[in-house]
This record gives C-alpha cells, structure tokens and sequence, in this order.
C-alpha cells in the first residue's frame, strides 16, 4: 500500500546513526507497564543509513545482534523483531536519542493522556437530523470504557478479533478502541467485501464478535456464521434491527450489556497490555493470494502517530484544534492513522462525513465542516478536478481568461517557492484575491494548511493543477507493514512527485541501486509491523535478516533527499530480448497523454514487443466498486472535443470510434517517441470493455 509522508538534516543526521535495539522485562507478576527502566538498550553496528548509496550485503553486523530472524519457537518471548503468533511478543526499535528513544505507551495510556489533555474539547461529530452532534473526549473515552465491559460480557478472549464491517462513525471509533481495551484485535473488514471475503478476515483472527452497519451488511454475515467457530456475538449500529435472532444485539443493547461487569475486571485486562504486544490487525493483498494479516502493536500506533504528527506540524493547542474529515475506509491504515490514531494524539476533533460521501456529498461535508487538515487519495482529488473543469468550462469568456492568467501565476509562483525562492509577486497577491480564495473556499479547504494525498500514485497533472490554484497536494508515501506514513512532503519542503523525506525516527535504505540510484526501499524504525499474523514465510519475505522491511517498491532519493517512487520489482518486464523494462513510468506517460484512459497496463514479459491494455474513465458503482459503461462527465467532454459523440464506453469499442482511436493511437505514438530504446516502445495496443476494479478481480485490496 502506497501512502504518500519526511526528515530535517538534524534529524537525518541521527537517523545516521547505529539504532539500538530494546528488550522488554516481562513482569512476572502480569504487569505490562513499562518504564524506561523495563527498556534494556543495545547497539548494534551500523546497518545502513538514511538515504544509503551501500546494498545490505555491504553492511556489518556483529553476530551476536543478527539473529532477527530464524525458527519462531525457539525465541523467547520480545527477543525477535518479528513473531506471526497472535499473542506474540516483539523486541522494539528503540534508540538512544532523538524520536526513536521515546518511552513506549499502550494505546490506554495514549488515550489516558488524551482525556486529561483535551477532556472538554471535542472529539467526534455526527451528523444526525440535520444537526451536528458531538462527544467530547472525556465522553469518548467513557463511551470505550463501556464497550470494553460489553465485549468481555460477550466472552471476547484474549488476542481475538473484533471484526467492524461498515462505514465511518463515531461507533467504528468506539468498537475499535474498546475491543483494544478488552484484550482483542481490532479488525476492519472493507464494506465492498464479498461474504467469503469477510469470512477469511473473521476467520483468520479467530473473530469473537463482528460488529456491522447496518441489515445490508449482516446479511454477508449471517451468511457465514455456521463457518465461524469462535463467533459469539454480532452487534449492529448504524440502524435499528430489522430482525430478532439469538446472540445478536443492537447498538443500544450492546452498551448496556456490560454494566454489571466490574471496573476492576477491566483494569486487570488492561493493566496486562505491553507496548510490543499485537492489538490491530490491517488486511492487505496483492493480486494473488489471501489477504494477510499485518499485525500493528500498541507501539506502531502510539509512536508512529506521535512522531508523524509532530512532524506535519499538527497542533496540540485546545483553542485551534485540527478538523478532520472522516470518510476514507477505516479497513485501511491511511485512514485509521489520520482519522483515529493522530486525533486521539493531537487532540483534534474529526467530524464524520455522510455514507454517500463518494457519491458527491464530500464537498458538501468539507465546506460545512472548513477542515484544517484533508488526506484524499488521487481518485478523490481527480474528481474535484474533474467537477472544477467542468463548472470551469461553463464560465463566461472573461472569467476563463482570469482564472487562465491566475493558474498561470500560481503555478510559476509555487514552482519557485518549492526551490527555495521566497518572493512572493504583485500579481500573486492580486490572483489569490480574485481566483485562489474563492476556490478553496468553493471546496471548503479555506482553513486547510495541509492537504494530503497517499495509497496510489498521483499524476503530475493533477497535482500541477491544484497547485495553479495554490493548493498544493501532499504526498505521502508508506504501507500497511509500516503503520502507514514512512516520508512525508511538507508545505514548506516538497517536491512534485515525490513522496517527501523520512519521518524522524524512521530511516530508508535503498538496495542494490542501479546506475540511476533505483533500487527497492527498504524501511527500518519503531513503525514496523510485527509480522503476518500465522504466515511465518511471507514474514520473512517482508522482513529480512538484519531487521529491515522490504517493501518491493523500486525507488531512489534525489541531491536534497526527498524519495521518490519509481516504480514496483516484479513489475519489471524482461523482454525476450532480455531488456529490463519499468512499465510505470510509460504507463503513466500514456495516461497523461490521454486523459480519457483510466487505466493502462503495459505487458510483453518474455514477448518480442511491448503491448498496452487500456480501459476507459467511466462511471463506478460506490457502494460495489463496479465499473459501468457510462463514461464519466470529464470522459464525454473529452470526446465530444474530438468529435465524438460517444457517452457509452461500448458505444467506442462496438464502432471502433475513429476520432477517439485516433486520439490513443496519437497519444501512444508521442509516448513513443521519447522511448529510451525501441525496446521500449509500445508496439499495439487493446481498449478493454471494462475498467479494472476489486470487484472484478483485476486489483488486490
């Protein structure tokens, strides 16, 4: 999973140096508090340096320190970097000095600091009649207390999961927080997963309780239960139940279940809890293959979230708190770290936005709630481009012409103040009052000083657009193994297309780099997962033997130190002419050079020629994934700029559409032309019926 988040050079200093290892003391007596005095520190040589030119087989290590690795079951408890058992103990990262070396927390003791911080501000906000109605922290807390009670009541066992299946709430909040209270794994499930895609996830956690939205999703569920031997329970709270069956309970019901269970019960699970112990499971996949489970600590997320916050610059003052949007899926760890873990930490209050957000009521939801901080992913972005266009287009000859003149300005404006320049021109100051702050006003990211994006790669087009109107997109860059964000780009410090510098505390190593400085990125830090959960393998495909995390993302850091990606290892085509062939890049190019395609796969392996599969913009199904044959709004316009008057992609394919053949065929020639070799030229080219989705099982989750 691509995230898209970066280092000082004082902090990359330190991240040159030898990160000591911790071991934590496990108390005999059952009690997971640690202190600084349970953390044993050690250094071991040097394994490699933030922005690294050296491969990991140049690197020292003393032997003693280099057994990472190995058979699982002879390793003591927290003496590994990595462990697959649920209820497995891992050794944390720590270091000597600087971010790595802050004292580990439960995520109790997190959200304890939190409660006596922030306790009357705000926390969460639901839209519920019309009217914004909202929990403070002291409330929120409460309200996890209380679920923990319910989910011992309903006999939740230790390490077991708690499954949540449905749309952002201040509910998914409280069920997640609470089943880490209680002892379990929090589990998201993806609200488009198939019954038998929930039942893997529930499964392969051992899932006590499922808690869902709404009938529409009980229904998968109910069809899966007999198949799921640890299942006690199944809460719904999105709506009241349409139906009454044993062991199933509605919102209301739940809450209440656990008043009679003592505090002290609670307290005892809680008082158990270790920083370097399991308490969230993240699902992700390739293309083939089940889904694994990432395990993530109380430390991945107590830490990973401090530091990362700190970094963007969230604030921490109770009278400007952060605003935060909910409503990318909290199954991802994109959203979970920046709807849950950096509000709790910062104490912002996070306002959620409606179930048809995608549909078109996220800008509604953005101008109402004016966000100071917004994680979109490109398709997100690309739809408030699409819509700006469009409403663009139908703007009086005059109005064009300035807002022509005002993006011309911004983008040269900002393009200079990426490089360093500081002077900010008459004529900036003239287009923001006519153009820019109109518009982020018009999408309600006025207040917004941080505007992200992450989990898929952005076209430079894009981001060049929004920054013509002095908005400029984010990226961040990570992966569910890593807690989420790895770099960051900052307002003050980023480069377009990449991904930032390292957050402090994590470091980057890129192996066996090429003679353009491209090789895999390799992580190391305290955000590092713990391991798949029962895939002993896949971890140490993922984790190799001197402790780093390979994320088989293909990479390399430009003269300033900003990471930038290029592309992925097994998407490397050989031809039969046995030439190494990225196909991102020349994927990307085609898609720039015609903006009707959606998506473009480039394949030849062993082939004596390159060929291109393409698939058109069009229409989604939100609550399915499913792609339509409607093309989309900004598709049709496109064609109808050409002569076109296709509205259907069917309509194109059946008639062999001339002008929009002749438009890709253009497009791909242009391409062509600024090939490195003929070996990399595409030689034909296909236009698929259907666009590349989940649903249809073209893309992994």
């Amino acid at each position: 999973m691509r995230w898209t988040m970066l280092c000082e050079s004082d902090a990359r200093m330190a991240l040159a140096e030898p990160v000591p290892t911790a071991y934590l003391n496990s108390d005999p007596q059952g009690n997971g508090e640690v202190s600084l005095d349970d953390v044993l520190l050690c250094s071991p040589a040097r394994t490699g340096e933030a922005q690294s030119t050296g491969t990991i087989e140049d690197t020292e290590m003393e032997g003693s320190k280099r057994d990472t690795l190995g058979s699982e079951a002879s390793a003591p408890a927290g003496s590994r970097l990595w462990t697959t058992q649920r209820d497995g103990e891992v050794r944390l990262r720590m270091e000597e000095q600087g971010m790595g070396s802050e004292p580990p927390k439960t995520v109790h003791e997190l959200f304890q600091e939190a409660v006596q911080r922030y306790g009357d501000n705000y926390a969460l906000a639901s839209k519920k009649g019309g009217q914004w109605v909202k929990m403070t922290y002291k409330k929120y807390y409460d309200e996890c207390w209380k679920a923990a009670k319910s989910f011992l009541k309903l006999g939740l066992q230790r390490f077991h999961g708690v499954c949540i299946l449905g749309f952002n709430s201040a509910e998914w909040f409280i069920a997640d927080i609470g089943a880490i209270l209680a002892g379990g794994l929090a589990v998201g499930i993806y609200t488009t997963n198939s019954p038998e895609a929930c039942h893997y996830v529930a499964d392969n956690c051992s899932a006590n309780i499922l808690v869902v939205e709404n009938h529409k999703q009980l229904q998968k569920i109910l069809e899966i239960q007999d198949r799921l031997p640890h299942l006690k329970a199944i809460v719904q709270y999105g709506e009241e139940l349409k139906e009454k069956r044993p062991n199933l309970y509605s919102w209301s019901e739940f809450m209440a279940l656990g008043k009679d269970v003592p505090d002290t019960q609670l307290h005892e699970v809680i008082k158990s809890q270790k920083p370097n112990q399991c308490c969230m499971l993240v699902y992700t996949s390739g293309t083939t293959g089940h889904p694994k489970g990432v395990m993530l600590s109380h430390d991945n997320l107590t830490w990973t979230a401090a530091v990362a916050g700190r970094f963007i610059m969230h604030s921490r003052d109770k009278e400007k708190q952060e605003r935060v949007v909910s409503y990318l899926p909290l199954s991802h760890i994109a959203a979970q770290m920046a709807d849950i873990w950096l509000a709790v930490t910062f104490g912002a209050q996070v306002f959620f936005a409606q179930p048809d957000a995608l549909k078109g009521t996220l800008v509604d939801t953005l101008r109402e709630v004016r966000p100071t901080v917004f994680l979109g992913v490109p398709r997100v972005w690309e739809k408030i481009e699409e819509k700006m266009k469009s409403i663009g287009a139908k703007s009086s000859s005059l109005r064009r012409k300035v807002a022509s003149w005002a993006k011309g300005v911004g983008l040269q404006t900002n393009l200079k103040w990426m490089n360093g320049c500081s002077e900010v021109p008459v004529n900036f100051h003239i287009a923001r009052h006519l153009v820019y702050n109109k518009v982020r006003k018009a999408i309600g990211l006025d207040r917004c000083t941080k505007c992200y994006t992450g989990a898929a790669p952005i076209t430079r087009e894009t981001l060049e657009f929004f920054l013509s109107l002095n908005i400029p997109v984010l990226e961040l860059y990570g992966m569910s193994e890593s807690t989420g964000p790895h770099s960051v780009s900052l307002p003050h410090a980023f480069r377009l297309t990449s991904c930032g510098r390292e957050v402090p505390g994590c470091r980057t190593l890129i192996h066996k780099p090429d003679a353009d400085g491209n090789g895999e990125v390799c992580f190391s830090g305290r955000h590092i997962f713990m391991g798949y959960l029962n895939m002993e393998d896949k971890t140490k495909e993922a984790i190799d033997e001197d402790g780093w995390l390979h994320s088989g993302d293909l990479g390399k850091h430009d003269k300033d130190g900003f990471l930038y990606i290029t592309g992925r290892i097994k998407e490397l085509i050989i031809t039969a002419g046995g030439e190494n062939v990225p196909p991102i890049p020349i994927e990307d190019a085609v898609k720039d050079a015609v903006p009707l395609i959606s998506n473009a796969m480039l394949v030849g392996d062993k082939a004596k020629f390159l060929a291109m599969l393409l698939t058109l913009k069009c229409n989604v199904n939100v609550e399915t994934g499913e792609p339509g044959d409607d093309l989309t709004p900004e598709a049709v316009e496109y064609c109808q700029k050409l002569g076109s008057k296709a509205t259907k992609v069917s309509e194109i394919i059946s008639s062999k559409d001339k002008a929009v053949y002749a438009a890709i065929q253009k497009g791909i020639s242009a391409v062509n032309e600024r090939a490195v070799s003929n070996a990399q030229k595409v030689q034909k080219w296909v236009l698929l019926e259907k666009d590349f989705s989940i649903f249809g099982g073209e893309l992994g989750e």
